[in-house]
């Protein structure tokens, strides 16, 4: 169905706005808040009628407790959160290498992220958030066929979103700028026309929730052993969040199976019926070619997904937000293009994005299964590395993405 312009949606009584989010995600959320605080009229569009409790992303690295410093929400998460103080690797029982996290990643349920930037988006623009709508269409400058660097074309020139209500009604809203921030599948980057390089990896996890009854605190665990990694971090409310490298995908995943294996490999006894989540995902990398077309933005997993392995890809969408919301928010204001300065942060972005993709994609490497007799050969090459200082900081840096 062909979607109308933004002349052609006023007629129509679309809503306009001075930016559209799609996506109501903590990066859309976040954003969100970013641009309401520069007195933007912006407008969040969630096709979600509730917010999920499943504990997804957890980890909040140190540049994204900055950003969300700025959106008034840190406080709050890290009286909730976990700060992780340090990691630990572990094999065979015993510690292989140990970094100190200074400033701590925090772990937050991510439910509770979204909780925290929601409340803050209300109290700001009661009715910017719009649960139960779906956008299913893009169109108008800057869409699919439009100029294709920021700023290009008429100077009021906008883009629209159809979307459906949760009643099934047709909705159209026009932002004279719309961002895109509606995840790794995104529909919104498909109504643009932006492709993506894909790249399907071999690797395939478990994940579950359990009652925490090890005795590493606030430690994150990654025991390196021989059947492949196994990731254990601490959670608010005396949880440890594990994750289980297998050799292929698990379609029907139970808790007992998933506490069989943690056994199995590193010897930790978890309670089965201490499960309050239990997730099964194989990792796919997608990277747009492009985070700017015309008056559309691509944030977060929208422009970059990537493997949740090092949990980056969250912070990664924050400080999208963070890059772009002064942009959009001067265009807003008064309209005007500076191609030139758009160019510069979409590529520190997407730089940015292709490095997180390399750590992401050695994290994984390290953890896949080796015999026995390698694995002790590497682990013994890993601990003499990490006696040097300079090294632990280093790679203490890059899992906190400093």
């Amino acid at each position: 169905m062909r979607v109308p312009d933004e002349r052609g949606a006023e007629r129509r009584g679309a809503e306009r706005h001075d930016v559209v989010i799609v996506g109501g995600g903590p990066v859309g959320l976040c954003l969100g808040v970013l641009l309401a605080q520069r007195g933007v009229d912006v407008v969040v569009l969630e096709a979600r009628t509730e917010r999920l409790q499943h504990s997804r992303a957890i980890g909040i690295h140190p540049p994204g407790l900055r950003v969300l410093a700025t959106a008034g929400v840190a406080d709050g998460l890290a009286a909730d959160g976990v700060r992780i103080t340090g990691g630990v690797a572990r094999s065979r029982g015993r510690d292989v290498a140990r970094l100190a996290f200074d400033p701590p990643v925090l772990a937050v349920p991510q439910w509770r992220t979204e909780e925290a930037l929601e409340t803050r988006l209300a109290e700001l623009a009661p009715s910017a958030l719009r649960r139960g709508t779906r956008a299913v269409g893009a169109g108008g400058a800057g869409g699919a066929g439009g100029a294709g660097r920021a700023g290009e074309g008429r100077t009021d020139a906008g883009c629209v979103v159809r979307a459906v209500g949760a009643d099934g009604g047709e909705l159209a809203f026009a932002g004279r700028w719309v961002v895109a921030a509606d995840g790794a599948h995104s529909p919104m980057r498909a109504f643009l026309g932006v492709a993506v390089r894909e790249r399907a990896y071999p690797d395939a996890y478990l994940m579950g929730d359990f009652a925490d009854a090890t005795d590493d605190g606030a430690a994150a665990v990654l025991h390196l052993e021989p059947g492949g990694i196994v990731e254990a971090f601490p959670l608010p409310g005396g949880v440890r969040r594990w994750v289980v490298h297998v050799d292929s995908p698990v379609a029907a995943p139970s808790a007992g199976g998933l506490a069989r294996l943690i056994a199995e490999r590193t010897g930790e006894s978890v309670d089965a019926e201490t499960n309050s989540m239990l997730s099964a995902f194989t990792v796919r990398e997608r990277l747009a070619e492009t985070m700017v077309r015309g008056r559309t933005v691509l944030v977060g997993d929208a422009a970059h997904e990537l493997s949740p392995i090092g949990g980056q890809g969250m912070t990664l969408g924050w400080l999208d937000a963070e890059a772009f919301a002064p942009l959009l928010a001067r265009a807003a204001e008064n309209d005007g293009a500076w191609p030139e300065l758009w160019a510069a942060v979409e590529g520190e972005r997407r730089r940015a994005a292709a490095e997180a993709a390399r750590h992401a994609g050695l994290n994984m490497a390290l953890g896949r299964p080796l015999a026995g007799p390698v694995m002790a050969a590497r682990n013994a090459v890993f601990a003499g590395l990490y006696r040097a200082e300079a090294v632990r900081a280093w790679t203490a840096r890059r899992f906190t993405m400093q």
